[in-house]
């Protein structure tokens, strides 16, 4: 697959069967992650996979309205940086996530990204420190944002089309 094609592909997916990933996928995409680009290759990121289903369970609260699917994921990336290393962690775990993401797709399984930085659970405690309190990550390391993965419970969404692409976006010399 041409690395358009897999962009185009590419959809959050929010349903899973509750499943186990394969390992052999995991590592692909765990492998994935360490390969993205980032400032003066500082690579910040920490990852914290998740396969406990009571402990995904109790992810998927870590914010409003927005991590329930986590319930019935195969597992969770939860993406934590070390701010000290670098002043653009988020960038770099951003693009972390991305290719994560993209891997899991072409893998034939389903994820979606979490944003975890700035967000807050119910409770109204932040999601970064209801995560480090649950999956026991130290103080000095700051969330980006989880990654759900698992086997999709229905069939893959529709893929995008270059016809959708709004090319009014794109500004050439000025905007």
């Amino acid at each position: 697959m041409e690395l358009l094609d897999l962009l185009l592909n590419r959809r959050s997916v929010r349903q899973y069967t509750g499943e186990h990933v394969p390992k052999e996928k995991m590592e692909k995409i765990l492998q994935a992650g360490l390969l993205a680009a980032s400032g003066r290759s500082r690579q910040p990121w920490e990852f914290v996979v998740v396969q406990e289903k009571e402990k995904l369970q109790k992810l998927s609260e870590c914010r409003i309205g927005a991590a329930k699917m986590l319930e019935n994921a195969g597992c969770a990336i939860v993406v934590f940086a070390d701010p000290e290393k670098t002043d653009v962690w988020t960038e770099d775990c951003s693009i972390a996530m991305s290719n994560m993401h993209l891997m899991a797709d072409s893998l034939g399984l389903g994820s979606c990204w979490i944003q975890g930085r700035l967000r807050e659970t119910e409770s109204g405690i932040s999601t970064e420190q209801y995560c480090r309190e649950l999956l026991g990550v130290p103080e000095k390391y700051v969330l980006e944002a989880i990654l759900s993965v698992g086997i999709l419970k229905e069939e893959h969404p529709k893929a995008h089309t270059l016809e959708e692409l709004k090319m009014d976006k794109v500004h050439w010399e000025k905007y």
